[in-house]
Protein backbone atom coordinates (compact mmCIF):
# COMPACT_ATOMS: atom_id res chain seq x y z
CA UNK A 1 0.00 0.00 0.00
CA UNK A 2 1.30 3.18 -1.26
CA UNK A 3 1.48 5.81 1.78
CA UNK A 4 -0.35 9.06 0.94
CA UNK A 5 1.80 11.23 2.93
CA UNK A 6 4.07 10.64 0.07
CA UNK A 7 2.08 9.80 -2.84
CA UNK A 8 -0.31 11.96 -4.82
CA UNK A 9 -3.14 9.22 -5.34
CA UNK A 10 -5.63 9.88 -8.04
CA UNK A 11 -8.53 6.98 -6.62
CA UNK A 12 -8.28 9.40 -3.45
CA UNK A 13 -9.05 12.24 -5.33
CA UNK A 14 -11.80 10.49 -7.19
CA UNK A 15 -13.62 9.47 -3.75
CA UNK A 16 -12.63 12.59 -1.56
CA UNK A 17 -11.98 15.50 -4.19
CA UNK A 18 -8.86 17.82 -4.13
CA UNK A 19 -6.16 16.99 -2.12
CA UNK A 20 -3.12 19.00 -0.42
CA UNK A 21 0.06 18.06 0.11
CA UNK A 22 3.05 19.21 1.77
CA UNK A 23 6.59 17.25 2.56
CA UNK A 24 10.19 18.01 3.02
CA UNK A 25 12.87 15.59 1.61
CA UNK A 26 16.60 15.06 1.92
CA UNK A 27 17.99 14.12 -1.83
CA UNK A 28 21.18 13.22 -2.48
CA UNK A 29 23.38 15.27 -5.19
CA UNK A 30 23.88 12.23 -7.11
CA UNK A 31 20.11 11.44 -7.03
CA UNK A 32 19.99 14.63 -9.81
CA UNK A 33 22.75 13.20 -11.96
CA UNK A 34 24.55 16.80 -12.27
CA UNK A 35 28.10 17.11 -11.24
CA UNK A 36 27.52 20.97 -10.94
CA UNK A 37 25.56 20.09 -7.64
CA UNK A 38 28.10 19.78 -4.73
CA UNK A 39 25.57 19.61 -1.83
CA UNK A 40 22.01 19.81 -1.48
CA UNK A 41 19.71 20.75 1.72
CA UNK A 42 16.36 19.81 2.56
CA UNK A 43 13.84 20.08 -0.69
CA UNK A 44 10.17 20.88 0.23
CA UNK A 45 7.30 20.71 -1.84
CA UNK A 46 3.52 21.91 -1.01
CA UNK A 47 0.69 20.76 -3.65
CA UNK A 48 -2.81 20.43 -4.43
CA UNK A 49 -4.15 17.85 -6.88
CA UNK A 50 -7.70 18.10 -8.03
CA UNK A 51 -9.54 16.66 -11.14
CA UNK A 52 -9.28 17.99 -14.44
CA UNK A 53 -12.26 18.79 -17.17
CA UNK A 54 -11.56 15.52 -18.84
CA UNK A 55 -11.92 12.45 -18.28
CA UNK A 56 -9.17 10.74 -15.88
CA UNK A 57 -7.38 13.82 -16.32
CA UNK A 58 -5.92 15.54 -13.02
CA UNK A 59 -4.40 18.80 -12.09
CA UNK A 60 -1.78 19.15 -9.93
CA UNK A 61 -0.06 22.61 -8.36
CA UNK A 62 2.55 23.46 -5.96
CA UNK A 63 5.69 24.83 -5.81
CA UNK A 64 9.51 23.54 -4.47
CA UNK A 65 11.95 25.53 -2.33
CA UNK A 66 16.19 24.22 -1.93
CA UNK A 67 19.08 25.23 -1.44
CA UNK A 68 22.04 23.99 -2.74
CA UNK A 69 25.59 24.67 -3.46
CA UNK A 70 26.72 24.40 -7.49
CA UNK A 71 29.97 24.26 -9.31
CA UNK A 72 30.41 27.27 -11.26
CA UNK A 73 31.01 26.46 -14.83
CA UNK A 74 34.22 28.70 -15.31
CA UNK A 75 35.82 29.09 -12.31
CA UNK A 76 34.52 25.79 -10.71
CA UNK A 77 34.54 26.99 -7.09
CA UNK A 78 31.33 26.16 -5.49
CA UNK A 79 28.41 28.70 -4.71
CA UNK A 80 24.82 29.10 -2.19
CA UNK A 81 22.07 28.75 -4.49
CA UNK A 82 18.37 28.89 -3.56
CA UNK A 83 15.71 27.68 -5.81
CA UNK A 84 12.08 27.89 -6.16
CA UNK A 85 9.80 27.03 -8.54
CA UNK A 86 5.93 26.80 -9.33
CA UNK A 87 4.84 24.30 -11.35
CA UNK A 88 1.17 23.24 -13.22
CA UNK A 89 1.15 19.92 -14.74
CA UNK A 90 -1.70 18.06 -15.81
CA UNK A 91 -1.72 14.37 -16.11
CA UNK A 92 -3.72 11.82 -18.26
CA UNK A 93 -3.90 8.55 -18.99
CA UNK A 94 -0.96 6.67 -21.13
CA UNK A 95 -2.90 6.51 -24.87
CA UNK A 96 -3.29 2.69 -25.48
CA UNK A 97 -2.38 2.42 -28.79
CA UNK A 98 1.29 3.54 -28.00
CA UNK A 99 4.36 2.16 -26.17
CA UNK A 100 5.59 3.63 -22.66
CA UNK A 101 9.22 4.02 -24.56
CA UNK A 102 7.34 5.37 -27.71
CA UNK A 103 7.73 9.06 -28.53
CA UNK A 104 4.55 11.00 -28.37
CA UNK A 105 4.17 14.13 -30.49
CA UNK A 106 2.70 17.16 -28.21
CA UNK A 107 1.49 20.58 -29.46
CA UNK A 108 3.09 23.75 -27.06
CA UNK A 109 -0.27 24.30 -25.62
CA UNK A 110 0.28 20.58 -24.22
CA UNK A 111 3.94 21.21 -22.67
CA UNK A 112 2.61 20.93 -19.24
CA UNK A 113 1.03 17.52 -19.60
CA UNK A 114 2.34 13.57 -19.09
CA UNK A 115 0.76 10.81 -19.01
CA UNK A 116 0.61 8.44 -16.17
CA UNK A 117 0.02 4.39 -16.10
CA UNK A 118 0.11 4.37 -11.95
CA UNK A 119 -2.76 5.75 -10.34
CA UNK A 120 -0.11 7.35 -8.02
CA UNK A 121 2.54 9.95 -8.33
CA UNK A 122 5.23 9.85 -5.77
CA UNK A 123 5.90 13.61 -4.29
CA UNK A 124 9.98 12.63 -4.16
CA UNK A 125 9.89 12.39 -7.63
CA UNK A 126 8.00 14.89 -8.76
CA UNK A 127 10.15 17.35 -6.58
CA UNK A 128 13.70 15.38 -8.28
CA UNK A 129 12.04 16.89 -11.73
CA UNK A 130 11.35 20.18 -10.22
CA UNK A 131 14.85 20.61 -9.13
CA UNK A 132 16.27 19.44 -12.20
CA UNK A 133 13.84 22.16 -14.57
CA UNK A 134 15.18 24.99 -11.95
CA UNK A 135 19.35 24.10 -11.77
CA UNK A 136 20.53 26.98 -14.73
CA UNK A 137 22.17 25.14 -17.79
CA UNK A 138 25.30 26.57 -16.95
CA UNK A 139 25.66 27.34 -13.12
CA UNK A 140 27.85 30.55 -12.70
CA UNK A 141 29.05 32.25 -9.26
CA UNK A 142 28.39 35.55 -10.73
CA UNK A 143 27.41 36.57 -14.23
CA UNK A 144 31.06 38.56 -14.52
CA UNK A 145 32.91 35.69 -13.49
CA UNK A 146 36.22 35.11 -15.81
CA UNK A 147 37.14 31.80 -15.01
CA UNK A 148 39.84 29.69 -15.24
CA UNK A 149 43.28 30.36 -17.21
CA UNK A 150 42.60 28.34 -19.86
CA UNK A 151 46.84 27.89 -19.89
CA UNK A 152 47.87 27.88 -16.09
CA UNK A 153 44.56 26.85 -14.76
CA UNK A 154 44.66 29.95 -12.39
CA UNK A 155 40.77 31.27 -10.91
CA UNK A 156 41.16 34.66 -12.93
CA UNK A 157 38.51 36.02 -10.12
CA UNK A 158 41.30 36.10 -7.92
CA UNK A 159 45.04 36.34 -8.80
CA UNK A 160 45.91 37.80 -12.36
CA UNK A 161 48.28 35.31 -14.28
CA UNK A 162 51.12 36.27 -16.86
CA UNK A 163 49.96 33.64 -19.23
CA UNK A 164 49.49 35.27 -23.21
CA UNK A 165 45.95 35.47 -23.96
CA UNK A 166 45.68 34.99 -27.80
CA UNK A 167 42.95 36.31 -29.32
CA UNK A 168 42.76 34.05 -32.28
CA UNK A 169 41.87 30.57 -31.53
CA UNK A 170 45.12 27.85 -32.87
CA UNK A 171 43.05 25.70 -34.67
CA UNK A 172 42.37 28.84 -37.88
CA UNK A 173 46.30 29.60 -38.03
CA UNK A 174 46.12 28.04 -41.40
CA UNK A 175 43.54 30.27 -42.46
CA UNK A 176 45.23 33.47 -41.13
CA UNK A 177 47.59 33.80 -44.59
CA UNK A 178 44.77 34.22 -46.57
CA UNK A 179 43.40 37.40 -45.64
CA UNK A 180 46.95 38.65 -46.40
CA UNK A 181 47.12 36.83 -49.86
CA UNK A 182 43.44 38.54 -50.53
CA UNK A 183 44.40 41.91 -49.72
CA UNK A 184 47.50 41.81 -51.57
CA UNK A 185 45.53 40.73 -54.66
CA UNK A 186 43.13 43.23 -54.18
CA UNK A 187 45.90 46.33 -53.81
CA UNK A 188 47.60 44.67 -57.44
Amino acid sequence: MLDRRDNILFDEIDKDGPQNYSRTYAIAPGDLARDEVMNLGPVSITASARKGDLPAEYIVEGSTRFTADFSCSRCVEPYPFAGFSNFHLRYRPHPQNVGEDEELAINPDELDMEFYTERAIALRDLAVEQIQLSIPMKPLCDDHCLGLCPQCGANRNREACSCEMSIADERWGALLGIREKIAKKRES
